[in-house]
């Protein structure tokens, strides 16, 4: 029964993640917050509602191990899964693509994160650090985002609303009840569920909190980016793929592990900070050659980077 919780569990929390992020969009919209504010803020965090819910809700049941090792986890998995499957499928163009600066930001908050763990435990007094360094991040994305309006504006541009994921100017107020509802009780139900089964498993099988968070949960809460990255692959949009791996790094590091630090302490294993941190770290470095040398992500790049995960797997559970 605790793997049926937990995979209960995972598809509760994606499913109430994305209507979190579909109703809060349109209501804030339906409210006069402007699209870009939107864009940064409720969707960006809306996205990560699920790692955060299963952060904050593993603190308190007494499992931060399984917080931590899912934020590693899952950053590692997003470079080396959810970029190499997709790209089995389709070659992403990313020698189109200027994430130079992004991805500088992503370094910078992966060494932030690593600093912290061997300074930790990671406490609120870390999670400041986190969130103002957070801060940082949208406050230079806004003020980008802003000059970039204002360029299709002069040249004629569409209206804004329809960049926002989940926008529909045309909902009715009843559906975006529904949406905020659903998401509201959905989330902690589907975090509750799934860490308890994790932990459950965990302690039957005799393997750590941490290597649960770093493999199951971590594979789980990954599977939106590896779905959106997938189409983004057959829709031949690299920007998109690329953008969306380094934004939810970034976020999960900064934002997922500095809000939960203010639930409790998160003390860090010797596994991550012998092993773990440092796959996370040298998997973000695997795309210095697709961001700065304008290297595509082709097939050979997709066998390489899978088997480079499923080695890691292999390691960590044997």
């Amino acid at each position: 029964m605790d793997w049926v919780y937990a995979g209960l569990g995972l598809v509760i929390l994606l499913l109430a993640g994305d209507a979190l992020v579909k109703g809060a969009v349109n209501l804030s919209l339906r409210l006069g917050v402007p699209a870009l504010i939107v864009s940064l803020t409720i969707v960006a965090f809306g996205t990560s509602a699920p790692e955060l819910l299963i952060a904050i809700q593993a603190i308190g049941d007494g499992a931060p191990g399984l917080a931590l090792g899912n934020v590693v986890g899952s950053n590692t998995a997003n470079v080396l899964m959810v970029l190499g499957i997709p790209a089995l499928i389709a070659t992403f163009h990313t020698s189109e693509c200027d994430t130079r600066k992004n991805y500088m930001f992503m370094i910078f908050a992966s060494v932030l994160f690593t600093a912290m763990c061997f300074l930790g435990p990671i406490t609120w007094v870390h999670g400041l650090v986190l969130l103002a360094a957070l801060g940082f991040v949208l406050s230079d994305a806004f003020i980008d985002a802003r000059a970039h309006r204002r360029n299709n504006k002069t040249n004629g541009a569409a209206n804004d609303e329809d960049e926002v994921e989940g926008a529909d100017m045309g909902m009715p107020w009843w559906q975006i009840g529904v949406f905020m509802l659903l998401g509201l009780i959905g989330l902690p139900l589907g975090a509750n569920l799934l860490v308890e089964g994790a932990v459950n498993i965990a302690t039957d099988y005799g393997i750590s909190e941490t290597v649960i968070g770093l493999t199951l949960v971590a594979v789980g809460t990954s599977l939106p980016e590896l779905a959106t990255t997938a189409m983004a692959a057959m829709r031949n949009q690299a920007d998109v793929a690329l953008g969306n791996v380094i934004g939810s790094n970034m976020f999960n590091l900064l934002a997922i592990i500095g809000i939960a630090s203010f639930v409790g302490d998160i003390p860090v294993a010797d596994g991550i900070l012998g092993f773990d941190i440092w796959v996370m770290l040298g998997a973000s470095l695997l795309l210095i050659p697709f961001v700065f040398f304008k290297q595509n992500i082709t097939k050979g790049w997709g066998v390489f980077l899978s088997a480079l995960y499923a080695a890691y797997v292999i390691i960590i559970l044997v």
